[in-house]
């Protein structure tokens, strides 16, 4: 069932991810097309509650596919994950003119605008960002391949010292509690090994691995660390591996390097579809859901199943990744 929707909100929330832009960019000239005003939110769900809105139009959203990071800001918002927070955004919202909100971000992004919509009655829709690439309801999040991207260049540098000096390398990534960023750049790198929170820690086989490894004749080698990692990150897995192993290695953090720099081509089609996804979605009676891209097709997905549904890794990869390792 169609609603009647004449002005449209967006708001950037959590963590920035390089195709943010692309999909405000989306939002705003979908809604264009269709007579739409939209209101952009500053600072995410802080800015929300201050009232930091401004309209948008075509031009304020010209050259800036290429650009990182979000134009809008972002935060995170204590406040707002009180009812006293949401009854004053909601407030704002209502002040503003605004009909309906689309928030671009991660699970906890979510899980605050499923209460705004639950305790005040806005619409809501959804679009992840996420470098983690965690939400369920999707086959990728905007900001994964770029930060996927992003950490292969940096292992391609590392390996250049490596194989120069002999070392192992430990290449820690980013992706919370989740591995979906270092099986994917464990495997495209060429890693030796990767190791990731959804599996238990095997010391001795990648000592083993090592051994074989010098044994053959190969001196050097990069192990990609997800930084969830059980053992309690990438200093505690190169001590392990050493107790075990006399090896001359090096450790290197990423961090956030991997949210910056130029989305590539896929994050700014992704951004694309799943921007103007989330307005037509609205127009056509969805909310309280999350527009994501599954097989390649546009799918929604209602709030509470992104953070309440587990997303695995993909076997095949992982599987892919246990057979060309070593």
């Amino acid at each position: 069932m169609k609603r009647t929707i004449g002005t449209i909100g967006v708001l950037t929330s959590g963590g920035d991810a390089p195709g943010m832009n692309a999909a405000i960019r989306a939002v705003v000239r979908a809604a264009i097309q269709r007579g739409l005003r939209t209101v952009g939110v500053e600072h995410g769900f802080t800015g929300l509650l201050d009232g930091c809105f401004l309209d948008m139009d075509l031009r304020s959203v010209g050259n800036i596919l290429q650009r990182g990071g979000t134009i809008l800001g972002t935060s995170r918002s204590p406040e707002f994950m009180t009812e006293e927070g949401r009854l004053r955004a909601a407030d704002q919202l209502r002040r503003a003119g605004i009909d309906a909100l689309i928030v671009i971000g991660g699970e906890g992004s979510f899980k605050g605008a499923a209460k705004l919509e639950e305790e005040c009655g806005i619409p809501m829709m959804g679009i992840p960002a996420t470098i983690d690439n965690d939400v369920y309801g999707t086959d990728f999040a905007i900001g994964f391949d770029t930060a996927v991207n992003t950490a292969i260049e940096a292992i391609d540098r590392l390996r250049d010292t490596a194989e120069s000096h002999g070392r192992v390398f430990f290449v820690e990534v980013m992706g919370r509690q989740t591995g979906f960023l270092a099986l994917e750049i464990g495997l495209a790198g060429g890693a030796m090994d990767i190791l990731v929170p959804e599996f238990t820690d095997d010391f001795d086989h990648l000592a083993d691995l090592l051994r074989d490894s010098v044994g053959q004749g190969r001196q050097s080698s990069i192990i990609v660390v997800s930084e969830g990692d059980k053992a309690g990150g990438v200093f505690q897995v190169a001590d392990q591996v050493a107790k075990r192993i006399s090896i001359d290695y090096r450790v290197a953090i990423l961090g956030h390097i991997q949210r910056g720099g130029a989305p590539t081509a896929r994050d700014r089609i992704l951004g694309a579809r799943l921007g103007a996804g989330a307005v037509h979605g609205l127009l056509h009676g969805r909310s309280g859901c999350m527009v994501g891209e599954v097989a390649e097709r546009i799918t929604v997905t209602p709030f509470p199943e992104t953070w309440q549904r587990v997303k695995s890794l993909d076997a095949e990869l992982v599987e892919l990744m246990r057979e060309l390792s070593g």
